[in-house]
């Protein structure tokens, strides 16, 4: 039986390649793909795939936050990171987030199906390039006690951050999210609040410096 995958991420050309080198795999087959977060939850939700290589930075909903929406639901799905992005940072808020592999963009198409065959089989995977202590350590690291004052953003607030420093209109947001204007412009009182931020000009900055969201979105 075939790896049933879903990739994820908003440069076309980037799905479109893997696409066609990972349908070669005699054991691999490409089922969908999704230019956004959002996109690729709801892809997830009906398709069920074995994996998904999910993109870091893209629009809408990054990479973080759609892994943990789909690993919510269903937790038998492995997630593994295809990203630029070697930012300590970045790997441990995705594995926080459930991805089973973390792989840099350079890497070979042999080293991508080395880490879904990994994965499927209920291994970690990360690219030579991320250290690889990360993999016995960051949830020692991540169950510490956060410091005083440390700010809590829940999952949904962490999603309308996103969609604010994007520059969506509470209206879209609302319309994105099928919610009111008024719970949209709640949940940004409340972030606003958290973070002790004033503006969006500066929810954007947060939101960047903390992977959130990216300047190429």
């Amino acid at each position: 039986m075939s790896i049933k995958i879903l990739l994820a991420d908003d440069h076309r050309i980037m799905r479109s390649g893997l696409h066609s080198l990972l349908d070669k795999e005699p054991d691999m087959e490409v089922v969908a793909e999704a230019e956004n977060g959002r996109m690729t939850v709801q892809l997830a939700r009906k398709l069920s795939p074995d994996v998904v290589i999910m993109d870091i930075s893209m629009p809408d909903l990054n990479g973080i936050e759609a892994s943990r929406q789909i690993l919510s639901d269903a937790p038998d799905i492995k997630v593994v990171a295809l990203s630029m992005h070697s930012d300590e940072q970045f790997v441990v808020e995705m594995l926080d987030a459930g991805a089973s592999g973390y792989l840099l963009k350079d890497c070979a198409l042999e080293e991508l199906c080395l880490a879904i065959r990994a994965v499927v089989a209920n291994q970690y995977y990360l690219s030579p390039g991320i250290a690889s202590i990360l993999v016995k350590d960051y949830r020692r690291e991540l169950s510490r006690a956060k410091p005083p004052g440390s700010p809590g953003l829940t999952p949904r607030e962490r999603e309308v951050l996103q969609l604010v420093a994007e520059g969506n209109s509470s209206k879209k947001i609302a319309s994105l999210l099928y919610v009111s204007v008024k719970t949209v412009e709640a949940h940004r009182h409340q972030i606003m609040d958290k973070l002790n931020i004033h503006s969006v000009a500066e929810l954007t900055k947060y939101a960047i410096l903390k992977g959130i969201t990216s300047l190429e979105t």
